[in-house]
This record gives C-alpha cells, structure tokens and sequence, in this order.
C-alpha cells in the first residue's frame, strides 16, 4: 500500500517574527531548497549593514522573506503563485493569459505583505 498525499487547507505553520533565525527556520521547513539563497541574501544584508552601522539593508531582506515564507507556508497560495509565474513566462499565452497571470501574481504578493505587516 502506497502511503497517501497530505492535504492541508491553509498554513502549515504559523506565521513567524520578522527576524533572521525566525526566517531561516521557517524557510527550512516550508523550502529548503531556497535555504541556501536565504543564507547568500542574509549575509549581504547583514554585512551591508555591519559596514554601515545601519539598519537600513536589513529591512528589504526581512520582507521578501517574510513575504517568501508566508506565501510558501500555505501550499494552495504556493500552488496558485507558482502556476500564475508559470503562465506568465510562458511565450505561448496570449495577452489576456498574461494580464490574467500577473494580475494574480500581484494579488498574492500584496495579501502575503498585508500578512506580515499585520
């Protein structure tokens, strides 16, 4: 007997803080094979900001991460994401599929910022 999929309806894990460790744990469980971009990403910005004695590069790096992880930690929101990023580099669409594609690309990244900013 083959086992079955696991279905979830929503996150799979709660939302974390918008800190380094917080982050790179969350990215762990919901991608880990974007672990390794997150670790490039988050020693730039914290060496960015080491050598400025400021804040100001960490704050980009914590909001396309935390937009990453609150997208990818609901897998139907990941699916539709990744499905619209699909169409939309597809050559083959015709315009309305791409206005379509992206009009729901934007949709998804501006629900996961509100979802972090909350």
């Amino acid at each position: 007997m083959s086992p079955q999929p696991v279905h979830h309806d929503g996150p799979i894990i709660p939302l974390p803080p918008l800190t380094r460790h917080a982050l790179r744990e969350a990215v762990k469980r919901v991608s880990l094979v974007d672990l390794p971009q997150f670790d490039l990403e988050a020693g730039r910005a914290f060496g960015q900001a080491s050598q400025t004695g400021s804040t100001a590069p960490l704050q980009p790096f914590l909001k396309r991460w935390g937009v990453f992880v609150a997208i990818e930690r609901d897998p139907a929101r990941a699916a539709r994401l990744h499905e619209a990023e699909r169409i939309a580099r597809d050559e083959t669409a015709g315009e309305a599929a791409f206005r379509a594609a992206m009009a729901e690309v934007n949709t998804i990244l501006r629900e996961a910022e509100r979802e972090i900013e909350a």
